[in-house]
């Protein structure tokens, strides 16, 4: 009797090979992105780098120029990770990239983990006092269960 395995995508064998951290330009997230550089420095895996930028129908509805201004948030992100890693070039070499996904942080960030076949999911924590009762991103992307989570304090 013969046992065959079929070939089947397999996550994390031999340590990340894509680690996601999600940026939103708040101190905690910039830690967390700081972490995931050490992190994907140290495996030599690819650190993409993804910001969700908010889809906010209301603001829209009002005639605030909402895509502007997260436009403007991706591009000073961008800025602000190009430049830390102009000034570590030489010192220490990463492989990155930035994506920006449209939605909700959880949902644009398990859609990111998804289509980038993460093997790891870097997250600063929540600085917002309601997300106690309610559950941060970080919680509930612990709770999905899909990948290996690191919440940076």
């Amino acid at each position: 009797m013969t046992e065959q395995h079929a070939h089947r995508f397999e996550r994390g064998t031999d340590g990340p090979k894509v680690i996601v951290v999600g940026v939103d330009g708040s101190e905690s997230s910039l830690r967390a992105a700081a972490y995931a550089g050490g992190l994907a420095r140290r495996q030599r895996a690819l650190l993409a780098v993804v910001y969700v930028q908010p889809v906010l129908v209301a603001g829209a509805a009002l005639g605030a120029p909402v895509a502007e201004t997260t436009d403007e948030i991706a591009e000073d992100l961008v800025a602000q990770i190009r430049e830390a890693a102009e000034r570590l070039k030489g010192i220490f070499e990463v492989r990155w990239e930035f994506h920006t996904f449209r939605g909700d942080p959880y949902n644009g960030l398990v859609t990111a983990a998804d289509e980038l076949k993460a093997d790891a999911v870097v997250v600063g924590a929540s600085e917002q006092a309601g997300h106690r009762i309610v559950g941060s991103v970080a919680v509930r992307l612990v709770k999905a269960g899909r990948w290996p989570v690191t919440v940076v304090p």
